[in-house]
Protein backbone atom coordinates (compact mmCIF):
# COMPACT_ATOMS: atom_id res chain seq x y z
CA UNK A 1 0.00 0.00 0.00
CA UNK A 2 1.23 3.59 -1.16
CA UNK A 3 1.19 6.09 2.11
CA UNK A 4 2.42 9.38 2.96
CA UNK A 5 6.01 8.92 4.46
CA UNK A 6 7.21 7.25 1.27
CA UNK A 7 9.10 8.21 -1.85
CA UNK A 8 6.57 6.22 -4.09
CA UNK A 9 3.95 8.42 -2.95
CA UNK A 10 5.35 11.70 -3.59
CA UNK A 11 6.59 10.72 -6.65
CA UNK A 12 3.66 9.11 -8.21
CA UNK A 13 1.15 12.23 -6.44
CA UNK A 14 3.63 14.95 -7.42
CA UNK A 15 3.47 16.00 -4.01
CA UNK A 16 6.34 18.51 -1.72
CA UNK A 17 9.12 15.71 -1.18
CA UNK A 18 9.73 16.76 2.21
CA UNK A 19 6.16 16.76 3.84
CA UNK A 20 3.72 15.43 1.46
CA UNK A 21 1.16 17.81 2.37
CA UNK A 22 0.89 19.76 -0.69
CA UNK A 23 1.16 19.14 -4.53
CA UNK A 24 4.07 20.29 -6.37
CA UNK A 25 1.98 22.00 -9.22
CA UNK A 26 -0.50 24.83 -9.69
CA UNK A 27 -2.26 22.23 -11.66
CA UNK A 28 -2.90 18.94 -10.65
CA UNK A 29 -4.14 17.65 -14.19
CA UNK A 30 -0.82 17.31 -16.71
CA UNK A 31 -3.05 17.15 -19.54
CA UNK A 32 -3.90 20.88 -19.09
CA UNK A 33 -0.45 21.76 -21.50
CA UNK A 34 0.29 25.03 -21.11
CA UNK A 35 0.55 24.35 -17.39
CA UNK A 36 2.09 21.07 -17.49
CA UNK A 37 5.26 22.15 -15.69
CA UNK A 38 4.60 24.47 -13.76
CA UNK A 39 4.99 24.51 -10.53
CA UNK A 40 4.84 26.59 -7.06
CA UNK A 41 8.34 28.01 -5.67
CA UNK A 42 7.91 26.35 -2.34
CA UNK A 43 5.73 24.43 -0.25
CA UNK A 44 3.27 26.46 1.35
CA UNK A 45 3.20 24.19 4.49
CA UNK A 46 7.16 23.59 5.44
CA UNK A 47 8.38 26.09 2.83
CA UNK A 48 10.49 23.65 1.15
CA UNK A 49 12.28 25.63 -2.02
CA UNK A 50 11.42 22.75 -5.02
CA UNK A 51 14.43 24.46 -7.24
CA UNK A 52 17.44 23.86 -5.30
CA UNK A 53 19.56 25.97 -7.95
CA UNK A 54 19.22 27.59 -11.53
CA UNK A 55 18.66 24.65 -13.78
CA UNK A 56 17.92 21.97 -11.28
CA UNK A 57 15.17 20.30 -13.39
CA UNK A 58 17.33 20.39 -16.29
CA UNK A 59 18.70 16.96 -15.06
CA UNK A 60 15.09 15.59 -15.19
CA UNK A 61 15.70 14.99 -18.74
CA UNK A 62 17.86 12.31 -17.81
CA UNK A 63 14.79 10.47 -16.09
CA UNK A 64 12.40 11.44 -18.51
CA UNK A 65 14.03 9.37 -20.93
CA UNK A 66 14.24 5.74 -19.02
CA UNK A 67 10.96 6.55 -18.18
CA UNK A 68 9.73 6.85 -21.92
CA UNK A 69 12.22 3.67 -22.49
CA UNK A 70 10.02 1.64 -19.97
CA UNK A 71 6.45 2.64 -21.24
CA UNK A 72 7.62 1.92 -24.81
CA UNK A 73 8.81 -1.42 -23.74
CA UNK A 74 5.98 -1.85 -21.63
CA UNK A 75 3.45 -1.41 -24.83
CA UNK A 76 5.65 -3.13 -26.75
CA UNK A 77 5.17 -6.24 -24.76
CA UNK A 78 1.89 -5.59 -24.42
CA UNK A 79 0.96 -5.45 -28.39
CA UNK A 80 3.68 -7.89 -30.21
CA UNK A 81 3.91 -9.98 -27.63
CA UNK A 82 0.62 -10.44 -24.98
CA UNK A 83 -1.37 -9.87 -27.95
CA UNK A 84 0.54 -11.45 -31.16
CA UNK A 85 0.01 -8.55 -33.43
CA UNK A 86 1.87 -7.36 -35.84
CA UNK A 87 5.96 -5.42 -35.42
CA UNK A 88 3.96 -2.18 -37.57
CA UNK A 89 1.10 -2.31 -35.34
CA UNK A 90 3.60 -2.77 -31.84
CA UNK A 91 5.39 0.63 -33.29
CA UNK A 92 2.44 2.35 -33.68
CA UNK A 93 1.43 1.62 -30.31
CA UNK A 94 4.52 2.62 -28.81
CA UNK A 95 4.23 6.04 -30.59
CA UNK A 96 0.71 6.54 -29.51
CA UNK A 97 2.07 5.68 -25.91
CA UNK A 98 5.04 8.26 -25.93
CA UNK A 99 2.66 10.81 -27.43
CA UNK A 100 -0.47 10.43 -25.06
CA UNK A 101 1.52 10.11 -22.10
CA UNK A 102 4.07 13.06 -22.38
CA UNK A 103 2.25 14.93 -19.76
CA UNK A 104 2.80 12.26 -17.48
CA UNK A 105 6.40 11.30 -18.47
CA UNK A 106 7.28 14.76 -17.85
CA UNK A 107 5.86 14.99 -14.30
CA UNK A 108 7.05 11.38 -13.17
CA UNK A 109 10.28 12.60 -14.50
CA UNK A 110 10.45 15.57 -12.45
CA UNK A 111 9.51 14.00 -9.54
CA UNK A 112 11.16 11.00 -9.47
CA UNK A 113 14.24 13.77 -10.22
CA UNK A 114 13.24 15.94 -7.06
CA UNK A 115 13.05 12.81 -4.93
CA UNK A 116 16.43 11.73 -5.39
CA UNK A 117 17.84 14.82 -3.92
CA UNK A 118 15.01 15.36 -0.98
CA UNK A 119 13.71 12.93 1.78
CA UNK A 120 10.32 12.77 3.44
CA UNK A 121 10.91 14.45 7.07
CA UNK A 122 8.30 13.57 9.42
CA UNK A 123 8.87 16.62 12.04
CA UNK A 124 7.80 18.87 8.31
CA UNK A 125 4.89 17.19 8.60
CA UNK A 126 3.26 17.05 11.57
CA UNK A 127 3.78 20.87 11.95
Amino acid sequence: MIRKGMKLYSILFGVCPKCHQESMYLNKNPYVISKVIKMHDQCSHCKTRYQMEPSFFYGSMYVSYGVGIAFAVAAFITTYIIFETSITTAFISIVLTLVLLFPVIMRLSRNIWINIFMKYDKSLANK
